[in-house]
């Protein structure tokens, strides 16, 4: 199931739950290694963005948004991201005259700079540090939920706004496996290379996820602890200590996926 809870104007918490009929449950060989962190990853888009609209149009007190403009926002905020964290690292990149290795670990710094970067701005920004401030409120309640405490305010907030399985941590894994799969792939020309580059993100993605799901089956393991570091640390940019009104809407959430579970 999917589960989401606005904040409304009013004060009160809207909670839409929906079930989830994943393509993978349908057909068993999408369930294979590779495959199903594919499907997984245009399946969290596509109820990601449903998510956004439900959310969006429950906070607005007057015009509604339609699927329309929502859809145009996705396709910028897509052709956004593939500018600036896979085009403008390449480009950049090409500029220095490097090759083989060298050229892909210089890349990979430079879409980590430029993630930095872009984060760093988004938190300044009044908005964006509340969206950062619930992306908080939700670790804190998942984190409070898997220790196996009661769910209430008061327990969740002692606990950490980071999470291992964040999509935080995701973009980092996805970093580090580009400059793999980048490595020994054939050196084409400049476009071909480029075009890879992009044509190559949900494969990436395949990987990357198996490499996330690997984290959190030794997830107490001292090796995998310092692998995950890094990734944690990233999120104190991507998250903020959140409000307790924050809270309640995670812990809503949380709740109501624990009783659909149940029942």
């Amino acid at each position: 199931h999917m589960v989401v809870c606005v904040r409304q104007p009013n004060d009160e918490i809207l909670t839409k739950t929906e079930e989830i009929k994943s393509l993978s449950e349908r057909y068993r060989v999408l369930r294979l290694p590779l495959l199903r962190g594919i499907i997984a990853l245009f399946e969290t888009l596509y109820l990601g963005i449903k998510g956004i609209y439900f959310s969006a149009n429950a906070t607005l007190e007057e015009e509604k948004l339609s699927p329309k403009e929502i859809g145009l926002a996705i396709v910028v905020a897509l052709a956004l991201s593939i500018f600036l964290f896979s085009i403008i690292p390449f480009v950049l990149t090409s500029l220095l005259n490097l090759r083989g290795v060298v050229f892909n670990i210089v890349e990979a710094v430079i879409r980590l700079a430029v993630l930095l970067l872009y984060l760093a701005s988004m938190s300044l920004v009044g908005e964006f540090r509340r969206v950062f401030q619930y992306h908080g409120a939700e670790h804190t309640a998942i984190n409070a939920y898997e220790a196996g405490v009661e769910l209430n305010v008061a327990n969740v907030k002692k606990h950490s706004r980071l999470h291992p399985r964040c999509g935080t941590s995701f973009i980092l894994i996805v970093t580090l496996i580009s400059i793999l799969f980048f490595s020994i792939m054939p050196n084409l020309e400049y476009l071909m290379r480029l075009a890879y580059r992009i044509l190559l993100i949900p494969v990436i993605g395949g990987v990357s996820y198996e490499v996330l799901k690997l984290s959190d089956r030794y997830k107490n393991s001292r090796i995998m602890k310092i692998l995950v570091a890094p990734g944690l640390g990233l999120q104190y940019l991507t998250t903020r200590e959140p409000e307790e009104k924050m809270i309640e809407v995670a812990l809503k959430a949380v709740e109501e996926v624990h009783r659909l579970q149940k029942s």
